[in-house]
């Protein structure tokens, strides 16, 4: 990370370069997750495969992690609130799994994408903030992307493809949270809450929906969900301690495209001309949303900045 007092730059510091790469590849397996997912989601049950998921990224993370670290990572001073933030997590897995369900890979990644849109409509409406006409315009183009490939009313229409709204409901709560505990908690240690928080939550109805799969190569796909998504997480960690979330937010949208390659690889998936404007339109969005938050951030970083004593 950058100096104290110094505009984070990709030429002052290698670091940025790193954290660009990584979150990069994170989302890259987060694309492989949505899309071995969607494959797993015809033959395993939705919550025994949601469990698998969950017990794979926390017995993998406490495995490399606690002894490194010991107990002290589980030290937490919000112990409800690391609860709450696993329950949204493990709630927004649930309608991943179930919008994979019935959806393309492309298209339900690209409705994801709308969750910083909306934190920037909460922020405007439920904490007075102030928001420019440009960012209003982004929130509603952003939408009207998401109309386009939901289209209510048309032929192809089906209510299970309101399933990703539900998704972006409990990732913005999941999203805020993040950001509040993250200004004191560690992130190894909000990574395990998540992890252990939805394995014990989903234990609970395992018992009601475990089966014997049809083919051991069900389990192979089980083992590499659970890896995309250990790897994936930890990636974005790593990330977010180099570089500055604000100069990372625009790469996120590059799992739109992979998850376009995913569905193409996997399924055989071309999105029609309306679901591809409503991709294009809200990546293009997005991406404009988090570069104004970036040059936002940068600009009160050089307002900030102290000259160098002689």
């Amino acid at each position: 990370m950058g100096a104290a007092g110094r505009p984070y730059s990709v030429r002052q510091s290698p670091s940025v370069l790193a954290g660009i790469a990584l979150v990069i590849a994170a989302v890259a397996c987060f694309a492989v997750l949505d899309t071995t997912t969607k494959f797993v989601s015809a033959g395993v049950p939705i919550l025994m495969a949601l469990w698998f998921r969950y017990f794979f990224q926390a017995a993998a993370t406490t495995a490399v992690v606690l002894p490194l670290r010991g107990l002290s990572v589980l030290r937490t001073a919000h112990p409800k609130f690391q609860c709450l933030r696993g329950l949204l997590l493990l709630l927004s897995s649930l309608f991943a799994f179930l919008s994979l369900k019935y959806m393309p890979v492309a298209e339900f990644t690209a409705i994801g994408a709308i969750v910083p849109l909306v934190i920037t409509l909460l922020a405007a409406t439920a904490l007075g903030e102030k928001v420019s006409a440009l960012r209003w315009s982004l929130v509603v183009g952003g939408f009207v992307g998401t109309l386009v490939i939901i289209r209510p009313g048309g032929e192809n229409f089906d209510w299970t493809m309101l399933l990703p709204l539900c998704l972006v409901v409990t990732n913005t709560g999941f999203q805020v949270l993040t950001s509040k505990l993250a200004r004191t908690e560690d992130p190894i240690t909000m990574h395990l809450y998540t992890g252990w928080v939805g394995t014990l939550l989903a234990s609970a109805a395992l018992p009601f929906v475990w089966t014997s799969l049809p083919s051991w190569s069900l389990w192979g796909w089980l083992v590499l969900m659970g890896a995309a998504a250990t790897v994936g997480h930890f990636m974005l960690i790593l990330a977010y301690m180099r570089t500055p979330a604000a100069t990372l937010t625009p790469y996120l949208y590059a799992q739109i495209a992979f998850a376009m390659l995913g569905g193409w690889v996997a399924f055989a998936h071309v999105p029609d001309r309306w679901s591809m404007a409503g991709v294009l339109l809200i990546a293009v969005c997005g991406a404009v949303g988090a570069w104004l938050t970036a040059r936002e951030s940068r600009a009160l970083s050089q307002f900030n900045v102290r000259p160098a004593e002689s």
